[in-house]
Order: structure tokens, then sequence, then C-alpha cells
């Protein structure tokens, strides 16, 4: 995960980048944050719209309350915080004031899942998509490069309804071009394959090609497969995943439990039960570097490739 931040480009960057392109369109386009202007790149927004950006320091949970009175007004409110403020502190707050009632408001998770690795447990947010999917009338996506997060940012600006976004601020080499479409509901097969498949999201998403290409070098042939829609899911493709391959897997920067790896095993045994294998996090994360806690809890490639060997 050695990239070049002078070449590439992070989730949360094309994602603030495009919603000031998109600011100059949509005139009720809101952002409200939380202490975040330099730490997630919202101080763009800040300068091209300042009577449309919002910051209400520490009150995470007042943020949400607040955003569901631009709705009132007509605005569409981008609602910002650390991804474990915006999925935990606030989560009563999404359910009685945002899914209960259905209202247009975009949440933005950042920062999310290992990559706030030095900080410790208490920083990493591993529980976020859980927490998140489990409400009704949310959905919950994570692109896995800045190409897609815009994609998803263009989607999410025509659609209707509550929808959490899990962003992270490591700049990634972008997996797809313009011509990609996202859609709620819809999976992509990014790499084909016939002896495992597995589908991942996100930043785990990369390692899990890095992990095909060495278990391809094995003769282990190894489709891949974009869930960047986690809610909805796609499950036909689920399905026609099952029918076809022997071997499934989901590869998430997540727990185990409640995240991609559920979401699957839930569609499996409605459509088609078959044997999966979760591979993320069991328990919470420590204090260290990037590359030396996903390869700790054998979340880079070599240890995703190692895990589906031994796998009988």
């Amino acid at each position: 995960m050695q990239y070049n931040p002078d070449v590439l480009l992070s989730t949360q960057k094309a994602f603030f980048d495009g919603l000031v392109r998109l600011g100059a369109k949509y005139r009720n386009a809101v952002l409200l944050t939380a202490n975040q202007a330099t730490s997630s790149g919202t101080q763009a927004f800040l300068r091209a719209f300042p009577e449309r950006h919002f910051n209400f320091g520490n009150g995470v949970e007042n943020m949400f309350g607040a955003a569901t009175g631009f709705t009132v007004r007509g605005k569409i409110p981008f609602v910002s915080s650390y991804a474990l403020s915006a999925s935990g502190k606030s989560w009563d707050n999404i359910r009685n004031l945002i899914c209960v009632p259905n209202i247009n408001i975009k949440i933005i998770g950042t920062h999310a899942g290992l990559l706030r690795a030095e900080e410790g447990m208490y920083h990493q947010a591993l529980e976020d998509i859980a927490l998140m999917r489990s409400l009704p009338n949310m959905k919950v996506v994570c692109p896995a490069d800045a190409s897609e997060a815009k994609k998803v940012l263009d989607t999410v600006m025509m659609d209707y309804g509550p929808t959490y976004i899990r962003l992270v601020n490591v700049p990634l080499p972008d997996l797809y071009d313009s011509t990609y479409e996202f859609a709620f509901g819809r999976g992509h097969i990014y790499k084909t394959g016939t002896d495992v498949c597995i589908f991942s999201y996100g930043t785990a998403l990369h390692m899990a090609l890095e992990a095909a290409s060495m278990l391809d070098r094995d003769g282990v042939s190894t489709m891949v497969v974009n869930m960047s829609s986690i809610d909805p899911i796609d499950k036909d493709l689920i399905e026609e995943c099952a029918r076809q391959i022997p071997k499934l897997v989901t590869v998430e920067d997540h727990q185990t439990v409640g995240g991609l790896g559920s979401a699957v095993a839930e569609v499996l045994c409605e459509k088609y039960p078959a044997k999966l294998l979760r591979l993320g996090m069991e328990g919470f994360g420590e204090s260290g570097k990037v590359d030396d806690l996903f390869s700790k809890y054998q979340m880079d490639g070599v240890g995703i490739a190692e895990q589906i060997k031994a796998w009988k």
C-alpha cells in the first residue's frame, strides 16, 4: 500500500472536490461538518460557498438534528464527520430523526477502518457499516477509488433518502475511468475467474486484487467483484457467482460481523446456500503503522491469498 500521494487521489478528496463542482450547479446543497475543514478536505467547499458550509465543532449529535431542519427549507444536506462519530455517536439521532421519517440527508463517514492506524482502536471505525446497514431506509456505499467516489456523488445527489458514504483519506490508484457508471444495488465483476470469487469494496478491494494476482500465479483462477453498494446489495450477482464458482470469499476493512460478509451470507441463505469464507477484523484493532496492521491481521494481499489457499 505504498502509494505516491503526488499522483494518486483519496476517495475523500475526490468526493469533496466533486461536491464543489455540484455545489455550483445545485444551490440547495449544503455541507455540515464537525471540525473537519483541514483533516477531511471540506475547506474547498468552504472557500467556494462559505454561506453554505456550517461547522458544528464538537457538536456532532446536534449537527444531525440541524440537518433535518435544512431539509424543511428545501436544502440537500451533506453531513460529514469521522466515520466512528458519524455512525456510532450519532446513531440514535440518525435512526429517529433521519431514517424513521426517511429524510433526504447524505451522511459522509471519513477516515474509516484501519487506515486511522496510529490513532488506535478508539478511533478506528470497524463497525460503521454494520450500524448503518441495520437501519431501514438507509443506503450504504463505499467507493473503491477516486473515479468511483465521483460517480457515487453524482448518484446520491439525484437519489432521494438517507445514504451513508464511507470514505478514506489514503491516496489510491484508480481502478475505473470516466466511462464507469455506479448504481445502487449493483455489483461489478472487476476480474473474472473460475476457482474462487472474492467480494470486496473500498480499500480492501485493492488488497483483494493483489491477492488475486498471487493466487492466479499459483494456478488458482480468481474472480474479484466490487460490491461498493453494500445496501442495497446485488443479490442476483451474488447468486450467479455462487452457482458458477465453488469457493466464495468476502474481504473487508471492517468487522466480519455485520459487514459485507454478513450481507453476502444472508443472501446465500435465501438464494443459494453455499460455503463462505469471511475475511476482515475479528475484534478491535490497535495502534501501529498502516502496512504493519494490514499485514498483522492478514488483510494485505499476501495475508488474503494465504488464508484462501489454506481454506478447505
